[in-house]
């Protein structure tokens, strides 16, 4: 593939110089914002991710701020997800979904302040959706501020995150969120990323402090082997963490996707769709025989008599687990161990579901 042409389309972030001098060697668009996608290869960056610590420049996901006297109500008509069930100092995963059940995104949710939430989105123009539900007589205001998240990802990221952010915020719990003093101001840190690694998002409300928070991060991490790194595929698709617009789509249900245990109530936007729904297919890991080619298309699944039942959206080879490893949206008659074949653009190969992700 040709290289990426830059324009005012793309938008760079407070870190892409940094990532640019750290030795990016290729990039991907994600909310037309640039995100690093590879450093040296894509199977050494995640061999260094599973041993140490990156720093990553996910200012890609891109903030949706909903306040107001009616933020709560709008942010329950958002989502099947209970947000009664969530704690004021905690993160959710949320399903979003349109009229008919189909996903329109699956942001993280926090609380920064009362009658504040924050939505960090994933690859999709869910601001301007949920922008027009202004029209049903919420008290709210959408706006997208300049805040742009900072990961910490990988076995040393509680020491590096320690060390620049405070002791405090190693004893946060997964998906556990609070402000940290850094450089004079505070950043919002919480415990999660999109790594089965461990670490940490910072949220940064300065171009300053954002400069800032990288040189430290980098000096302070040159005895944990810190390096720049980005969202890793080989490792997200063995550790079974979903990729909107890859792995579901606006044509597949949570239920579908793998996320039905957050559909638990139904006074929100698709929830009579969602109420009635039975699952066609099921999102499973997906085992390849040989070393897939790159996935950038859509691969079906046949069975033995050549119909299709199902597709492959996300595949990788995986170094730890000596095969090719993927991530498949499968029909509900077929299931774990059952002998399919992948058509990739380069051939077939032998794909076998599986009860579980590797990781």
């Amino acid at each position: 593939m040709t290289r990426l042409a830059p324009s005012n389309r793309l938008r760079r972030t407070w870190w892409t110089e940094a990532v640019e001098a750290s030795g990016v060697s290729a990039w991907t668009v994600y909310n037309r914002t640039l995100l690093p996608s590879v450093f040296r290869s894509p199977a050494e960056d995640c061999a260094h991710l599973k041993r140490a610590v990156q720093v990553w420049d996910v200012a890609c996901e891109r903030i949706v701020q909903i306040e107001g006297p009616g933020a709560d109500r709008l942010m329950q008509r958002l989502t099947p997800r209970d947000l009664d069930r969530v704690g004021a100092d905690r993160c959710a995963y949320l399903p979003v979904c349109d009229s008919r059940g189909g996903m329109l995104n699956d942001p993280v949710a926090l609380r920064p302040r009362p009658g504040v939430w924050w939505l960090s989105l994933a690859d999709g123009d869910l601001g301007l959706w949920v922008s027009s539900l202004a029209e049903g007589g919420f008290d709210f205001r959408v706006t997208e501020p300049d805040i742009q998240t900072l990961a910490i990802q990988g076995p040393n990221a509680p020491e590096l995150a320690g060390r620049v952010l405070g002791n405090a915020v190693r004893e946060l719990p997964f998906f556990g969120f609070a402000w940290a003093p850094f450089d004079g101001a505070e950043v919002l840190v919480s415990r999660s990323g999109f790594s089965k690694q461990g670490g940490f998002e910072v949220r940064v409300a300065s171009e300053a402090k954002a400069h800032a928070l990288w040189d430290r991060l980098m000096a302070e991490g040159a005895d944990l082997d810190v390096r720049a790194g980005c969202p890793n595929t080989i490792e997200r698709i063995e550790g079974g963490l979903l990729s909107y617009g890859n792995d579901m789509t606006r044509d597949d249900t949570p239920a579908e996707a793998g996320l039905g245990r957050y559909v638990q109530r139904f006074d929100c936007i698709g929830g009579a769709a969602l109420r009635d729904h039975r699952p066609r297919r099921r999102l499973m890991a997906v085992e390849l025989e040989g070393d897939p080619p790159v996935c950038d298309r859509e691969w079906p699944l046949l069975n033995d008599d050549g119909d299709r039942v199902g597709r492959i959206r996300s595949a990788a080879r995986s170094e730890e687990f000596r095969c090719g490893v993927a991530i498949g949206m499968v029909a509900m008659d077929h299931g774990p161990g059952d002998r399919l074949t992948c058509m990739t653009q380069d051939g077939p190969l032998a794909a076998t579901p599986k009860e579980r992700f590797w990781r």
